[in-house]
């Protein structure tokens, strides 16, 4: 009866994952993560570019905005080719320091390669931890934990269905019906399928790069033209060569 081990090894697994989950809403619950705005919080003040973006996109999209802010100004040269050159050589914020940076001393680097570096740098990180304190982004440190946490639950429910159908066609069941097999697996399955359901529902705003509070301010910022490339990403890009810039793959 070899299917009772690897039920056994798909129910601990299943059960691991879930409560994995559960310490992740139970962190997720603490006050001091709480995200919904209470009743006569100041409203927030309007969005800039970079924090809508933030809001909308993480840490990616303030790249993509920053780079497409800084070549409509003549500050930066985005070719059809995917490659980046720098025009100033002296910042006008704490962003386009971060830019000037990533491409150092030639200044010329692949688009691809510039953005990563600008996504993943120190200006971009506060301009987050600014928005957490703000109650506008969901704090990284709930944000991860979340995203860690259902990611482990998704797979664990894939392997629980797959050594559920091994079990039943591959292995002996000594004595058992198959129907009985597959109720036994039936369990640990309902457990993860069941979990993740209900976090769908409970912990969906965890997962997103905004609060409850912050998606609000966004729908506000939706109405203005000039953060269109914030909200909505590459697609909201008019001139082609940007766009091309952006999407073109190139090797280093």
């Amino acid at each position: 009866m070899l299917w009772i081990p690897v039920l056994l090894l798909a129910a601990t697994a299943s059960v691991v994952a879930c409560a994995r989950l559960f310490r992740a809403a139970v962190r997720a619950a603490d006050p001091r993560f709480r995200l919904t705005a209470g009743r006569g919080d100041p409203a927030a003040r309007p969005l800039g570019l970079a924090e809508t973006a933030f809001l909308v996109g993480g840490p990616a999209r303030v790249a993509e905005v920053t780079l497409v802010a800084m070549a409509r100004r003549g500050r930066l040269l985005l070719a059809h080719t995917g490659w980046a050159t720098a025009v100033a050589d002296r910042p006008a914020d704490a962003l386009e320091g971060a830019v000037l940076d990533a491409l150092g001393p030639g200044l010329q680097l692949p688009v691809a390669e510039l953005r990563a570096e600008v996504a993943a740098s120190a200006e971009i990180r506060a301009l987050g931890e600014r928005l957490g304190a703000a109650r506008l982004a969901v704090p990284t440190e709930i944000r991860s934990l979340v995203a860690g946490a259902l990611r482990q639950l998704r797979r664990t429910v894939l392997g629980v269905a797959a050594a559920g159908l091994v079990s039943l066609l591959l292995l002996p069941h000594g004595g058992h019906s198959a129907a009985e097999v597959a109720g036994w697996f039936g369990l640990p399955l309902l457990l993860g399928a069941g979990s993740l359901v209900i976090a769908r529902v409970d912990l969906a705003p965890y997962g997103r790069w905004a609060t409850p509070l912050g998606a609000e301010a966004v729908r506000g910022a939706e109405r203005h033209e000039a953060l269109a490339l914030a909200v909505h990403g590459v697609r909201a890009v008019h001139e082609p060569q940007f766009r091309a810039a952006l999407t073109v793959r190139t090797a280093a």
